[in-house]
């Protein structure tokens, strides 16, 4: 078959609006909009996996069908195509163009749609160009936005489209889609696997999909059934740090401990250098430590808001010199210390 080398994000991605999983204000709404094929200018936003690029594909393969689709529907992904001269040579040649004859097994309505992904990485300048297009060639074109961050997409645009807010799956919609594909793959998986794929993906449906893949092939390649597969697995290949190791710098950090530990194990510093270091040897993310800290510190009981407001300062501080190209294991280390301030304020 044709299909059987494609990744299963592609090979399972929803052929129709009613396929959409956990996001039904938008599908209501797109549902009356194939009835009464008035569609206006769009912007979908939220996660990443969530389903935005899905919906609106699978929206237009029923308003004109596998065929007409590639005449009547433009696809760019924004992050490689931003600058002003797409929006002038490419999106404007084909948003004035003729609208091409009708299928008429389809709907099949009287205009076009340009799709543009990751919308929120166009400069200001591009935007402001197509701003000019969406409202010239309104009657026969339609624009899809889509994007993580809508406070990047400039007001003029916005102002203009109908917004969808896409929110991160729910668990049971994630469960059913997992166990949905893995039975159309004939895979049958321990107890345990689903849920450590929803823990490592974090509500993204693609990264979720892409860990099962995974999990498949690395079953296969070991001569083995995917029963086989633990949880353990499932971490190793998603990246994440295992929970013990975030515990266990976490109380090196002075949470979830005595002040006995300090004087028994030698000197902040030193014991908490010791945990820092058997990290970095690890060779584990250190911003996927900080993320993971995060949750650990922001969901934790024993910490009040204070100092729970303090150590999100520090994470994030930690996760922008991180961003900028800071050694890991000096932004860990240094990290580590003040959050271990931090905790220790009343």
């Amino acid at each position: 078959m044709a299909s059987e080398g494609r990744p299963w994000v592609e090979r399972y991605r929803p052929k129709s609006i009613d396929d959409v999983a956990s996001q039904q204000h938008a599908v209501d709404v797109l549902r009356k909009a194939l009835s009464s094929t008035n569609l206006p200018h769009m912007l979908f936003y939220g996660p990443p996996g969530t389903g935005k690029t899905s919906t609106i594909l699978a929206l237009a393969r029923q308003l004109f069908g596998p065929e007409l689709m590639r005449s009547r529907v433009l696809e760019l992904n924004a992050s490689d195509e931003r600058g002003i001269s797409v929006v002038r040579e490419k999106i404007k040649s084909f948003a004035m163009a003729a609208v091409s004859a009708p299928d008429p097994r389809f709907p099949s309505p009287p205009y076009k749609i340009v799709i543009l992904d990751e919308a929120d990485s166009m400069t200001q300048d591009a935007q402001g160009a197509l701003r000019r297009i969406m409202e010239q060639h309104s009657r026969i074109t339609r624009f899809c936005l889509i994007c993580n961050y809508i406070t990047r997409i400039i007001e003029p645009l916005a102002s203009r489209c109908s917004k969808f807010r896409f929110r991160p799956l729910d668990i049971a919609s994630t469960e059913a889609r997992l166990a949905h594909i893995a039975e159309a793959e004939g895979l049958q998986l321990s107890p345990e696997i689903i849920p450590a794929l929803i823990r490592a993906s974090d509500g993204d449906m693609r990264r979720s999909i892409t860990y099962l893949q995974s999990v498949a092939r690395l079953a296969t390649a070991r001569g083995g059934d995917v029963r086989s597969m633990s949880a353990a697995t499932v971490s190793e290949l998603a990246g994440v740090v295992p929970t013990d190791v975030i515990e266990s710098l976490a109380q090196s950090i002075g949470i979830n401990s005595d002040e006995s530990m300090s004087t028994a194990a030698g000197s902040d510093f030193d014991r908490i250098s010791r945990v820092v270091d058997c990290i970095v040897r690890e060779g584990y993310s250190c911003m996927q430590v900080v993320l993971q800290l995060h949750d650990y510190i922001i969901t934790h009981p024993l910490l009040n808001a204070r100092q729970k407001a303090q150590c999100a300062l520090q994470l994030g501080s930690t996760d922008k010199a991180l961003m900028d190209g800071g050694l890991e294991s000096l932004q860990l280390l240094s990290l580590s210390l003040a959050l271990h301030q931090a905790v220790r304020s009343p």
